[in-house]
């Protein structure tokens, strides 16, 4: 039997583009996720039964007979750490004998960026089950500086002068298709950071979306009292603003200014540019146009 690599997250922006790159590269894939209405239709590719990370028997059924897990992490919750571990316990259970996981830059038990703290704790959890094992570590996604950018034309948050080698999410399925598809040998244990071409300030992020867009794009250093203070209306809890505002106080801090020359080295290729993700995504920044 051909190995059966397991994909995550397939319905999400990630997982759906690695998935799409291992049909196309023939390789059997099985699509997991908790609404098997969402997986993609590809060629070679199998819809797992329905699961969450947190159910255990769930996830192992759907991983029953993959060789290779691709573990997209779960979206932001304060339990998402014990889920990580459930889905871990649960590939291990079925058989699984190589995790690729897609963790975070400067991922550390004292991150400044909150989220970071738990991609930290959920690679050493994989690192403790003695599993072949792959963290790819990226850094903030090129798409959120239109996204995060309001209407106003103002981008702002307490993130100083500090700088960001921010990423497309193309360049990370790229890479992380590369070292599936390369399977275990060559990346056992490896640690990637994946990272755009250059690192920029939230300033230059905000010039170069005035030049996408015609209109002035303006850069707004906030405290982190008036961070805080300026995401109150959202609604969100309290650990989600804070992942929020740790995420820009980690730019301030450096923790994600560091270039890696990771996806040119696995994919072949350069790393995508802000510029160069602006002129391929209008609509991502459709709001802002005059």
């Amino acid at each position: 039997m051909p190995p059966v690599i397991a994909v995550t997250g397939a319905s999400g922006r990630v997982g759906g583009r690695v998935a799409a790159r291992l049909s196309a590269a023939g390789v059997a894939t099985r699509l997991v996720g908790r609404d098997p209405a969402r997986l993609p239709e590809l060629s070679g590719a199998v819809a797992a039964p329905p699961a969450s990370y947190g159910d255990g028997e769930a996830m192992r059924r759907a991983l029953d007979g993959a060789d290779t897990l691709f573990l997209v992490s779960a979206h932001e919750a304060p339990g998402r750490v014990q889920e990580h571990h459930t889905a871990v316990d649960a590939a291990l259970a079925a058989g699984v004998g190589r995790i690729v996981y897609m963790s975070f830059v400067g991922a550390a038990p004292d991150a400044t960026f909150t989220f970071a703290r738990d991609h930290f704790h959920t690679e050493e959890y994989i690192r403790a089950r003695r599993i072949h094992h792959t963290f790819l570590r990226d850094n903030f996604y090129l798409a959120a500086f239109p996204a995060m950018t309001g209407a106003d034309g103002v981008l702002r948050g307490p993130a100083g002068q500090g700088r960001v080698a921010a990423v497309a999410h193309d360049d990370i399925a790229d890479a992380a298709a590369a070292v599936l598809l390369d399977g275990p040998g060559p990346h056992d244990r490896a640690v990637y950071d994946l990272t755009g071409p250059t690192a920029f300030s939230l300033a230059e992020a905000a010039a170069e979306l005035t030049r996408a867009t015609g209109r002035t794009v303006r850069y707004v250093p906030e405290s982190e009292d008036e961070a805080y203070a300026s995401r109150a209306g959202f609604g969100a809890e309290e650990w989600e603003v804070t992942g929020w505002v740790t995420s820009y106080e980690a730019m301030g801090a450096g923790e994600m200014a560091a270039v890696s020359d990771a996806v040119p080295r696995l994919t072949g290729h350069p790393a995508q540019s802000l510029r160069e993700y602006l002129a391929a995504h209008p609509r991502s920044y459709a709001h802002l146009l005059p």
